[in-house]
């Protein structure tokens, strides 16, 4: 795809294994419209599907990530339209992608926007990022997953505290918080990211599908639960021609070669 035939998300491909997702409204901060989340679920689902491509970054680039949804699109809105936008089906392509996902974040990460890069399964943030949930603000609370994800992130105290008040939270903040992997210098964020998703993409992707599923179901088990779904996961990939191949590499001494079976 270039970036003539999806002008909001640009997709490029910066090392083997990896996509880069790239959100492209400079002039409105990145905001979430309509046909910019329509965009990112069409590339998520065809990522998912794409047998070469074993990690995803997400970023707005190096000045901004994403400042919030398009208000000029939700003012004049009724209660039964915004239901009937069913933007849970539009975000569910990211919701349950199957391939790790880091987001890069630099500057704003508001309300959609905080709530895009918490889909992310790993966050690296530079020192600029700021997340908060504002929605409050304008009279409404988060819809994405705003209040869900984010007191499973940093917990009920931080969460009310953001989603009470609209107040940001700055980057080393949202580090110390839970909410972001890693914090590093603004000019250092592109290159962790990818030198990150490149490790991943040479990982094994079944385990790495696998250590993904059973993190996010497990978070929401009872700890019984959880590790019965741990024990019959990590038994299912001794049935992959990657763990026979990594085992034997390691006996070898030598750098293993997955495929991904």
């Amino acid at each position: 795809m270039s970036s003539s035939d999806s002008p909001c998300v640009l997709l490029d491909l910066p090392a083997p294994g990896v996509a880069r997702l790239t959100l492209n409204r400079p002039t409105v901060t990145n905001a979430l419209s309509l046909e910019l989340q329509a965009l990112l679920a069409d590339h998520f689902s065809q990522l998912a599907a794409d047998p070469q491509i074993r990690c995803i970054i997400l970023t707005g680039g190096d000045k901004v990530f994403a400042a919030g949804g398009d208000i000029s699109s939700m003012a004049g809105v009724g209660a039964i339209d915004i239901y009937q936008r069913h933007t849970e089906r539009t975000w569910a392509p990211i919701q349950h992608c199957p391939k790790p996902v880091i987001a890069a974040v630099c500057g704003y990460a508001y309300g959609g926007g905080c709530e895009l890069a918490m889909h992310a399964d790993i966050i690296i943030a530079g020192r600029s990022a700021r997340f908060s949930q504002p929605e409050i603000r304008i009279g409404i609370m988060p819809g994405i997953g705003g209040t869900q994800r984010l007191v499973r992130a940093v917990g009920k105290a931080k969460a009310m505290q953001m989603a009470l008040t609209g107040k940001p939270i700055s980057g080393e903040q949202a580090y110390i918080a839970g909410l972001v992997s890693e914090l590093v210098d603004d000019d250092q964020v592109q290159d962790v990211a990818l030198e990150q998703a490149r490790l991943i993409a040479e990982m094994p992707p079944l385990a790495a599908e696998q250590i993904k599923e059973v993190i996010l179901a497990g978070m929401d088990a009872s700890l019984e639960a959880a590790l019965a779904l741990e024990r019959k996961a990590n038994a299912l990939l001794f049935a992959s021609r990657d763990q026979k191949e990594g085992m034997q590499a390691f006996i070898e001494k030598r750098r293993p070669q997955f495929n991904g079976n």
